[in-house]
């Protein structure tokens, strides 16, 4: 596609950029109220079953994730046309998931600006090393990064230290207003689940926000992952770089059943958010439908996304990811050269 075809399909979506107070509302209605009422069963059910507990857990869960889906919106000023809302509602999700409004509205702002560029990787996204830099690299850190692409670590241990570690302290580089912001949902978080504890006691709150937590923020992750590291995701050095591109080619329309594309608020449509996030997200299926090159995005599935797990490298020369595996005899040959040498 040409710049001048490309510059057009931003363009095309721009009468989409605008919220619908009416929808925003309707979605807060359908997605707030849910989640605290299942969070209520599933406290209630402790004294019939734990095994009704977790399913209601689960089932809260999903909310958690589409709450997320406002809280992201707001971050971008999409969700309602009072940025004034924006912030208040973008807090108030925030602290629901965890999430420091303003320290993730800073980062993801980055993520956007730099999604697909090599030379500008970091922040906001997912550790990605291409095969190059992984055969130049030293043990310890082809060892990290093995580790850190282990499922068991990004998917079970990885929700667990981003709510706990990651999302409750700042960065070095962070202003004034994003610090405080963060001191704001900390503090916010410690009386709430003080008051919970207090009121239900910290075993049934552990039993039950505890598994909550865990599952959305897996699915969170997940989500995050397969939408930018599928076969022919789009990666290129900083000076090939193009934004549309990175949008189109670099995100992957994730076609999930309707079931699951409400709890995650049309986020599948990953490309489209990309291309344009002022486009609020209970319009991104109609911008998609409604755009023909936008429709030729790589199209995932619920099945085919589990091939992602195997792509741990993105190789330069194929523009395509790889495993570990692929990359044993160059790293076997750096082995030999490095003998020979000392010979």
């Amino acid at each position: 596609m040409s710049k001048q075809k490309l510059a057009e399909l931003r363009k095309s979506v721009a009468p989409y950029e605008k919220a619908d107070v009416k929808s925003s509302v309707f979605q807060i209605l359908n997605t707030f109220p849910p989640f605290f009422l299942l969070w209520f069963l599933a406290y209630q059910s402790l004294s019939i079953s734990i095994w009704l507990t977790l399913a209601l857990c689960v089932a809260a869960s999903g909310f958690v994730v589409r709450i997320f889906i406002i809280f992201h919106d707001c971050t971008h000023g999409s969700f309602l046309k009072s940025k004034r809302t924006n912030n208040i509602i973008g807090n108030i999700s925030g602290i629901i998931t965890m999430f420091p409004y303003e320290k993730w509205k800073n980062e993801h702002a980055i993520h956007h600006a730099t999604s697909s560029n090599l030379d500008k990787r970091g922040i906001g996204d997912i550790w990605v090393m291409t095969s190059d830099e992984y055969v130049a690299a030293s043990f310890w850190r082809r060892l990290s990064y093995r580790i850190y692409r282990t499922p068991l670590v990004m998917f079970g241990i990885g929700p667990i230290y981003l709510f706990l570690v990651v999302n409750r302290k700042n960065r070095k580089s962070a202003r004034k207003k994003e610090k405080w912001n963060l001191y704001f949902t900390n503090i916010s978080l410690i009386v709430l689940y003080a008051l919970l504890i207090w009121a239900i006691g910290w075993q049934a709150f552990l039993i039950v926000q505890g598994p909550i937590l865990f599952i959305s923020g897996a699915i969170g992750i997940w989500l995050f992952y397969v939408q930018h590291q599928f076969e022919d995701s789009y990666f290129v050095d900083g000076d090939k770089w193009d934004y549309v591109r990175a949008a189109v080619d670099g995100s992957s329309y994730y076609k999930l059943p309707k079931v699951l594309q409400w709890i995650t608020g049309n986020i599948g449509f990953h490309h489209v958010h990309h291309l344009s996030p002022r486009v609020p997200n209970y319009k991104l299926e109609e911008v998609h439908e409604s755009t023909l090159p936008l429709q030729q995005a790589s199209t995932i599935t619920l099945g085919t996304s589990l091939q992602s797990i195997h792509f741990r490298l993105y190789d330069e020369k194929k523009k395509t990811f790889v495993g570990f595996k692929k990359v044993k005899p160059l790293l076997l040959k750096k082995k030999n050269m490095k003998l020979s040498r000392s010979l």
